[in-house]
C-alpha cells in the first residue's frame, strides 16, 4: 500500500507560535513540572529495528558529522536540545520557558532534568556546548557567526547575547545537543557509549555498522514506547528491502524511486510526506557562457521537468516551486519555467549562440537517487537545442574538491536542509561571501542578510520570499524536484511519523501485539 501524508511535522504554521510569544509579553514556555509528565506509552516489551539509508559515521553532535541526518537523528535519541520543532514551529524541551528582553539577547530557564549518570543538567552545560559549537570547524559553527556571549546566570539560567539580531536562534538551537560540560571536548567520552539526558543509551555502536540503544525507563518528558532501538546498517537497497519484506527490519527509509515497486505485497506500508531535501543544477555563473542569464534560463525551458520527474521519479517527489523544499520555513512559490525549447533556441541566439556550444555536468557517485538517470535526461533535452553535454560522474571526494573549487560548468546534486530554516539553505549558500556557485547579486546578499538580522518571524518570511524570487528568475540552477520522505512500515508498527528532515522520533514507535 502507498500512502501520501500531508506535512506531519510540518515547520509552515509559525504565525500562530509567535503570536502566542508576542501574546505572552516574548515568554514561551511550559512549568517544569508540565514538562516532566510523560504518559509512559505502549508496550516498551519489544526491540524495534531500523534502517536509515545512510550510516552512522558518528555519535558526536559536537563533530565534523554534526549535520549529518544519521548523526543528528542519533542525537536527538541520546541527547536533548533546549527547544524542539513542532506544528507550531518551537516547542520547549530542556529550556522549560524563554524570553528576549531585547532583541539581541535571550534568556532560557531550563527545566529539572538528570544526565542518564543522574548529574543534574545545569547552565554551565549549555554554555559548553554553545561554545564548542560556535568555535568550532563544523557545518553548524557557520550558523552561530553573530553570537556575542553564553552566561550560565545561575544553574539553571543560560543569557545568550548576540552581536545583532539573530532570526535564526531557535532553530539553531534545536540542533544543539547538550552534553556534561566536561565532556564536550572529549572525543573518546562520544565514540562508544556518550551519556545524555535523551529518550535512549547507548548500549553498542560501530561507525557505519550498527547503534543499538536501550530506552531510558524513567525518562524525564515520557517512557520510550520500544524497550530496545536497534538501527544495523545495510548498505545495498535491494537486501535492506528485503530484511522489510521478510521482517528482519520493521521499519526504513529513504527508498530509492525506482525500487519502490518491490514493497507492493502485504505486510509492507509504504508512507510519504514532504521532505527538507531538494535536487538542483547549479550553473557557475563565473564561467562562460552562463555569465549570462538567458542562457541559465535557456537550458531550463529546454527541459519538460515535470515529464522528466514524473518518469524518473513517480510518486516519491513533487515537482519543484522554489530553490528550498516546500517543507522549510521561508518557500515561496515560484511560477514554473515552462517547457520551451522555441524558446530556448531564441534565447541563446540573443546570447550569441544560436549553434549551440559544448559544456559539461558533474556529479558524485552514489549520493543522489537517480542522479545519473536524471543528468542523462537534461543531457538528451539540451542536445535538441544545440548543447552538447559532457557527464562527469565522479567520486565524492573530487566532486567535492572540484565543488570547492568552482571548477566546473554545472553541478547536479540534492542536498538536506539540516534546520528547516532558509537561512541554511539560501543564506549560508547563495551569498556573495559564500561563493558556491560563482553567483553574485548584491540585493540578494542584502536580503538575505536582513532576514537573518531580524527576529520577525513574519518579515523574515516576506524577506525569503524575496529571495526565493530573484534566485528562481535569475536561474542561478535548474530546480526540477523535491523527493518525498518515503517510509517502508512493516504491518504492525505504531507511532512512526514520516520526518521531513529524514529524524523520524522513534520515542513513540513500537510493535503492536
Amino acid at each position: 500500500m502507498f500512502r501520501n501524508t500531508p506535512l506531519s511535522k510540518g515547520f509552515l504554521n509559525r504565525r500562530a507560535f509567535f503570536g502566542l510569544a508576542a501574546a505572552s509579553g516574548g515568554v514561551v514556555g511550559l512549568s517544569s513540572c508540565g514538562m516532566q509528565s510523560g504518559d509512559g506509552g505502549g508496550d516498551a516489551s519489544a526491540t524495534l529495528t531500523a534502517a536509515f539509508d545512510r550510516p552512522i559515521l558518528d555519535l558526536n553532535p559536537f563533530g565534523s558529522a554534526n549535520v549529518e541526518q544519521a548523526t543528528l537523528m542519533a542525537a536527538a535519541l541520546i541527547f536533548d536540545s533546549l527547544v524542539v520543532r513542532t506544528d507550531e514551529g518551537f516547542s520547549p524541551h530542556l529550556a522549560a520557558e524563554w524570553s528576549q528582553p531585547d532583541e539581541n539577547t535571550w534568556v532560557f530557564t531550563l527545566a529539572d532534568v538528570s544526565f542518564h549518570d543522574g548529574a543534574g543538567v545545569a547552565a554551565s552545560d549549555v554554555k559548553a556546548c554553545i561554545e564548542s559549537i560556535a568555535a568550532g570547524s563544523t557545518p553548524q559553527s557557520s550558523l552561530w557567526s553573530a553570537l556575542d556571549s553564553v552566561e550560565a546566570t545561575d544553574e539553571k539560567t543560560v543569557t545568550i547575547r548576540t552581536s545583532s539580531p539573530l532570526g535564526t536562534m531557535l532553530s539553531n538551537l534545536s540542533l544543539v545537543s547538550i552534553a556534561p560540560a566536561d565532556k564536550v571536548g572529549d572525543e573518546s567520552f562520544f565514540a562508544t557509549k556518550p551519556i545524555g539526558s535523551g529518550p535512549f543509551q547507548v548500549d553498542s555502536f560501530t561507525a557505519s555498522d550498527h547503534l543499538n540503544l536501550t530506552a531510558v525507563a524513567d525518562y524525564w518528558a515520557g517512557a520510550p514506547a520500544s524497550a530496545r532501538l536497534e538501527f544495523p546498517y545495510i548498505p545495498e537497497n535491494s537486501t535492506r528491502l528485503t530484511a522489510l519484506k521478510t521482517d528482519e527490519v520493521d521499519v526504513t527509509w529513504s527508498i530509492p524511486p525506482d525500487q519502490i515497486a518491490e514493497l507492493d505485497e502485504p505486510g509492507v506500508e509504504v508512507v510519504t510526506a514532504p521532505s527538507f531535501i531538494n535536487y538542483f543544477n547549479w550553473f557557475n555563473s563565473s564561467r562562460e557562457p552562463f555569465t549570462d542569464v538567458r542562457v541559465r534560463r535557456a537550458m531550463w525551458m529546454a527541459i519538460d521537468i515535470e515529464q522528466v520527474v514524473n518518469d524518473l521519479f513517480t510518486e516519491t517527489a513533487e515537482v519543484a516551486t522554489a530553490p528550498i523544499p516546500s517543507a522549510v520555513f521561508g518557500y515561496s512559490e515560484q511560477d514554473p519555467y515552462p517547457y520551451d525549447p522555441e524558446k530556448a533556441r531564441q534565447l541563446l541566439t540573443e546570447a550569441g549562440l544560436a549553434d549551440g556550444f559544448s559544456t559539461h555536468v558533474m556529479w558524485a557517485q552514489g549520493v543522489a537517487p537517480q542522479a545519473r538517470a536524471l543528468a542523462e535526461s537534461f543531457a538528451s533535452y539540451w542536445s535538441e537545442i544545440g548543447v552538447t553535454v559532457e557527464l562527469q560522474e565522479l567520486e565524492q571526494a573530487q566532486w567535492l574538491d572540484r565543488l570547492l573549487a568552482l571548477d566546473w560548468d554545472m553541478d547536479l546534486q540534492n542536498a538536506a536542509n539540516a534546520t528547516g530554516d532558509a537561512d541554511y539553505t539560501l543564506g549560508r549558500l547563495y551569498t556573495t561571501d559564500a561563493n558556491r556557485m560563482g553567483y553574485s547579486n548584491p540585493e540578494l546578499d542584502e536580503i538575505l542578510n536582513a532576514a537573518r538580522s531580524t527576529t520577525d518571524q513574519d518579515q523574515r518570511a516576506e524577506l525569503y520570499a524575496q529571495a526565493c524570487q530573484i534566485i528562481w528568475e535569475d536561474a542561478v540552477g535548474i530546480f526540477p524536484l523535491d523527493p518525498l520522505a518515503t517510509y517502508g512500515i512493516r504491518d504492525g508498527v505504531e507511532g512512526l511519523v514520516p520526518a521531513p528532515n529524514n529524524q523520524p522520533d522513534f520515542r513513540p514507535v513500537h510493535r503492536s501485539e
